[in-house]
């Protein structure tokens, strides 16, 4: 089963390849980069400021059926849930979509200060994170493990950077 990468409103070709390749070290499922044309703009309240993940999840289930694999929408605009001030991501639990937004995994939203490396990694985590729920993850209670719940960025840096052995065991294609 392949994993694809959709990027939407996303203009950072060089992380899109570095987070391609993270992947394929992580699983065995061939990683595959693909355009869906989506246009979210519909989806941006503004009132907010942000855009609504669950829709844009929702229009690339319209446009994805054909895709044997999991399918995870990469942007850099703000995203959320109308419960939360703001997301990094969100997966179908068990299911084949899910969105990672970059937007507040910059270090220079918190500090000013560009770090491409923290940047990848961050995002990285996150990407790991949502395709572990599409997996059919639930949040983990150890800090050691990708699938911890982030619900600010100190989590996102202090949590590990992969799945402990006991959320490894239950995906399918991961690379122990």
């Amino acid at each position: 089963m392949d994993i694809f990468i959709a990027p939407v409103k996303f203009s950072n070709v060089q992380l899109l390849k570095n987070l391609a390749s993270e992947l394929s070290r992580k699983f065995s499922s061939k990683i595959n980069i693909i355009d869906l044309h989506i246009d979210i703009d519909n989806f941006l309240s503004k009132e907010r400021g942000q855009y609504f993940s669950t829709q844009i999840i929702a229009e690339a289930i319209k446009l994805t059926g054909e895709f044997n694999g999991k399918v995870i929408l990469l942007t850099e605009v703000d995203i959320y849930v109308p419960v939360l001030t703001f997301i990094f991501g969100e997966a179908q639990l068990n299911g084949k979509h899910s969105v990672v937004s970059i937007c507040r995994l910059h270090e220079e939203f918190y500090s000013g200060e560009s770090n491409d490396q923290l940047l990848l990694e961050r995002a990285n985590k996150e990407m790991l994170h949502e395709l572990g729920h599409n997996y059919g993850l639930v949040h983990c209670l150890n800090w050691d493990c990708v699938m911890h719940s982030s619900p600010g960025i100190e989590e996102v840096d202090i949590k590990g950077t992969s799945f402990c052995r006991s959320c490894a065991s239950k995906v399918e294609h991961f690379k122990y």
